[in-house]
């Protein structure tokens, strides 16, 4: 009968809810509610604690209480969501409070539940924010290619490729740059190659995702 235990490999990639709450009746409650939906947890007793974790490398999520000592879950929200992680946050209160559950959905909570936690609500709520961390994970992998295609650009390609995507003529290039109309045509086509760009409105979408706009040295 073949192993079952998971290679580190395969764990590594699991999704990891992680669990920010002062109340260890709750922690054990979520941990365990956790195991049983299939996914891995990272407990923490308090926001300063779960600051001094590393950065998850797989899709994740935070069930984060509203009101703890020190830091509150409000002002932990705002620190994650400023950082480069891009983290879905699940909160978890014992009370209905109003204006903190709309500070935390304006401030891009998934979810705002309270205690007594319903399982089926939870899980359902967890199963959304792992599927949406995903989602933006692939999101930002996309980008990183995109920022290391445009890397790999020379200056003058760069310098064309900003010309192009604000709808310059190859003879109005040229005229700016000081160069040939076939020099530019050869630019052109080895930048839009190393892009992988097919058409000059794929070029241009690439631009907008790279937020170029201007000078491209700048």
């Amino acid at each position: 009968m073949p192993d079952a235990t998971p290679s580190s490999a395969e764990l590594a990639a699991e999704p990891i809810v992680f669990v920010v709450d002062d109340d260890l009746s709750v922690r054990e409650s979520l941990e365990m509610l956790i195991a049983a939906g299939g996914w891995r947890s990272a407990i923490f007793d308090s926001a300063n604690a779960f600051l001094t974790a590393p950065p998850p490398s797989t899709p994740s999520c935070l069930l984060l209480d509203v009101n703890m000592p020190d830091l509150n879950g409000l002002d932990l929200q705002g620190m994650v969501t400023s950082s480069s992680v891009r983290m879905p946050i699940i909160f978890i209160s014992g009370y209905r409070d109003v204006p903190a559950t709309v500070r935390a959905l304006k401030a891009g909570a998934m979810d705002f539940l309270t205690k007594p936690l319903n399982s089926t609500e939870l899980l359902g709520a967890i199963r959304s924010a792992l599927a949406r961390s995903e989602e933006l994970r692939r999101e930002d992998d996309a980008q990183e290619r995109l920022q290391r295609l445009y890397d790999a650009l020379t200056p003058r390609e760069r310098e064309i490729m900003v010309r192009m995507t604000k709808g310059l003529l190859n003879k109005q290039i040229a005229y700016e740059l000081g160069i040939s109309e076939i020099t530019v045509k050869a630019h052109r086509g080895r930048l839009m190659k190393k892009m992988g760009a097919c058409s000059l409105p794929e070029l241009m979408k690439m631009a907008a995702r790279l937020r170029i706009d201007g000078d491209p040295d700048t």
